[in-house]
């Protein structure tokens, strides 16, 4: 009977002692250790990604101004040689008369291709160009002649392409000519002109939309496009002849 109470009497102090170990100071002393480590853990992983997707992004912004400031640098620098652009043409004037290149040798000249029945661009352009002309001359002082060349030989007779030149400007001139004459003008100064679809005899001509500064010596020197207003048209003209002159 005693040996038995014995027995008993342990087993319960053995409960008692597994009860107590999971609640012991060290068993919580360690579960507070693990969870500050694991926070720690996930705040330094955090970090350090964080950390690389600022770098990485930094690299490609600077990168991204690199490859802008050489593009900058590469498009303003100095050209190299001249464009093979202009050449003799043999072609007839608004009045009748047939003119070539030489006519023009002497004058600073703007070349600008077209065609008369152009809805929008091409007048938008010759009216710009005409402006342009007046002040040029009141800046620089010289005559600039304004030179409008069809790309519509079908349809812009001499007559037409008269009528049409006097409602910009009193120096435009005027020209035509066959379509062998036209085709050769605009392949010496890379004018590109195309015929659109047609209904009957009504139809579009898409073409450059160019305009080239001669020089007195019928040499190309600048060519300027849409993109520029009357005000930067005459003071890139102004400045080509202010440079021609020193």
């Amino acid at each position: 009977m005693a040996s038995a109470l014995r027995r008993t009497a342990s087993r319960l102090r053995h409960r008692l002692r597994s009860s107590s170990d999971l609640l012991s100071p060290p068993c919580i002393s360690d579960a507070l250790r693990q969870g500050p480590v694991s926070w720690m853990s996930f705040f330094l992983l955090f970090a350090t990604g964080a950390g690389l997707v600022y770098y990485y992004d930094r690299e490609k912004k600077r990168h991204i101004q690199d490859i802008n400031t050489n593009s900058i640098a590469v498009k303003e620098g100095p050209s190299a040689g001249k464009a093979a652009i202009g050449g003799p043409f043999s072609l007839i004037r608004d009045d009748g008369k047939r003119v070539t290149e030489k006519d023009l040798l002497g004058k600073w000249t703007i070349l600008y291709f077209g065609f008369t029945h152009c809805p929008d661009i091409c007048p938008d352009e010759l009216i710009k160009l005409s402006a342009s002309i007046d002040k040029i001359k009141e800046k620089s002082g010289v005559d600039v002649v304004p030179v409008f060349i069809s790309v519509d030989p079908e349809r812009d007779t001499v007559e037409q392409v008269h009528e049409y030149v006097k409602e910009f400007h009193p120096k435009l001139v005027g020209l035509t000519g066959s379509p062998e004459e036209i085709k050769s003008v605009a392949r010496s100064y890379r004018v590109y002109y195309m015929k659109t679809e047609e209904e009957d005899s009504d139809y579009l001509v898409d073409h450059s939309i160019v305009m080239y500064l001669m020089s007195p010596e019928m040499s190309f020197v600048k060519f300027y496009g849409k993109n520029h207003d009357v005000d930067s048209l005459t003071d890139g003209v102004v400045k080509e002849i202010r440079q021609y002159r020193k």
